[in-house]
């Protein structure tokens, strides 16, 4: 790449300026991006691609886990579930309940992240169901399988309730297993984004690594 590095080392903004010489003969190459520089949060064998070709790019790589988050609440920890899922390259995420979200805490991600949205826990199950991918709750519930030792599906939906009630009661009977993550202080549960992480990266060491 014939760029020149900008950026700041509180990593408030982080990028490459101008193309330096002749442009690149590829249309992946957003020409005004090539002109004006290249801000984006993105890796670097991405910078100055258009959206469409790294999302197309991404589509030939991404993982068969899935994603499925319950929304009744308008819960502010999707945006960092979204945000997660991009970072280990997950199928799709699935927004249960409210179609609203908060995107803030996704920082963009959810433009190269596929998201789908079901209006209830059945709507879900059917969809999952009709593609015989087994439903796999993450809560902290009483007869919860460990998640340190389990072997993950490689295919699979990996669901997480609302943020304080956990998962609903729909959700919790629809699951094919529910695993719980160890803790060893005295908060009775852990924010739903970062159980939403641990067991993504979960299905990462185990499937990707």
């Amino acid at each position: 790449m014939d760029a020149v590095e900008i950026g700041w080392e509180n990593g408030s903004e982080i990028g490459v300026g101008p193309w330096v010489g002749p442009w690149p003969d590829d249309a992946r190459y957003d020409p005004e991006l090539l002109a004006e520089g290249d801000a984006r949060n993105v890796v670097d064998r991405y910078r100055y691609w258009r959206m469409a070709a790294i999302v197309a790019d991404l589509d030939t790589r991404r993982h068969p886990f899935h994603v499925a988050v319950e929304n009744w609440q308008h819960d502010f920890n999707i945006g960092s579930v979204v945000r997660t899922a991009n970072a280990f390259l997950a199928a799709q995420v699935h927004v249960v309940g409210r179609r609203r979200w908060n995107r803030r805490g996704a920082m963009v991600t959810d433009r190269y992240q596929h998201l789908s949205h079901h209006d209830d826990v059945a709507a879900l199950i059917a969809w999952a169901h009709e593609r015989s991918l087994p439903l796999i709750g993450v809560d902290n519930l009483p007869g919860a399988v460990p998640l340190e030792g389990y072997r993950l599906p490689r295919a699979c939906v990996l669901l997480f309730g609302q943020e304080g009630p956990g998962l609903s009661p729909a959700a919790h009977e629809a699951c094919d297993d529910v695993l719980s993550i160890a803790q060893f202080g005295s908060t009775r549960s852990i924010n739903a984004g970062a159980a939403a992480a641990i067991a993504m990266h979960t299905w990462i060491t185990q499937h990707a690594t």
